[in-house]
């Protein structure tokens, strides 16, 4: 499963134009008074402007398997990575086989770059960010988890995501080129104590040969 385009909102499009072109240094596609479309990798991350936004998503990017290392050295000439414990910034996610770091955005948004090692990506050039290959993730929150992704999968075709423990608490749909990441509200987004909440969220999805337009709200 593939996520190829996610929309959400900011309430600042200029600092956040400032922050995917300079910080990150990932190519402006379009941009106009209310919107910015950014390239990452094969997706395209577009932002909504809306001033009275006040609220935070989650996302993740994937990156080459063999890249971990170089892309923490990346990113601590860019931004402050986020700290998992004793001054440890890589979170091991034994079950997936996948290690990954986190950084927040200008919005606060909290952003991760992960090495999924089951995934045939490794690349050989040093890491920048043409070493972005995806969107990855993309956290949804709804009351009922389990039930979302069980109806996503009847009206949609979309699987459980088979490395993950899906529960009523946490699910996961897709595979390790995409994923849905389903929380309930409240619950607090790893690896920081910001509790989820329910935001505005478009994704474009190409699952097998089925594309499809999903939001959420």
């Amino acid at each position: 499963m593939k996520l190829q385009h996610l929309q959400i909102q900011t309430n600042d499009i200029h600092q956040t134009a400032a922050f995917y072109q300079d910080v990150l240094h990932l190519p402006i596609l379009k941009k106009d008074s209310n919107s910015i479309s950014i390239q990452a990798g094969e997706s395209v991350l577009k932002f909504i402007e809306n001033p009275q936004f006040d609220s935070i998503y989650h996302f993740a990017f994937n990156i080459p398997k063999n890249k971990l290392q170089e892309a923490i050295q990346w990113a601590t000439n860019q931004l402050d990575l986020i700290v998992i414990e004793d001054a440890n910034v890589i979170a091991n996610f034994e079950s997936w086989n996948a290690n990954a770091v986190y950084f927040y955005d200008n919005n606060g948004n909290i952003l991760e770059f992960i090495a999924r090692y089951d995934l045939d990506n490794a690349q050989t050039e040093s890491f920048s960010s043409k070493s972005i290959l995806n969107i990855s993730e993309i956290g949804i929150v709804n009351e009922h988890p389990l039930d979302l992704a069980n109806q996503l999968g009847i009206q949609h075709d979309l699987e459980l995501f088979s490395k993950n423990d899906n529960n009523e608490l946490f699910a996961a749909v897709g595979n390790d080129e995409g994923l849905l990441i389903i929380v309930r509200p409240g619950r607090n987004w790893y690896p920081t104590q910001t509790p989820s909440e329910s935001n505005s969220t478009e994704v474009r999805i190409k699952n097998n040969e089925a594309q499809m337009d999903l939001k959420f709200s």
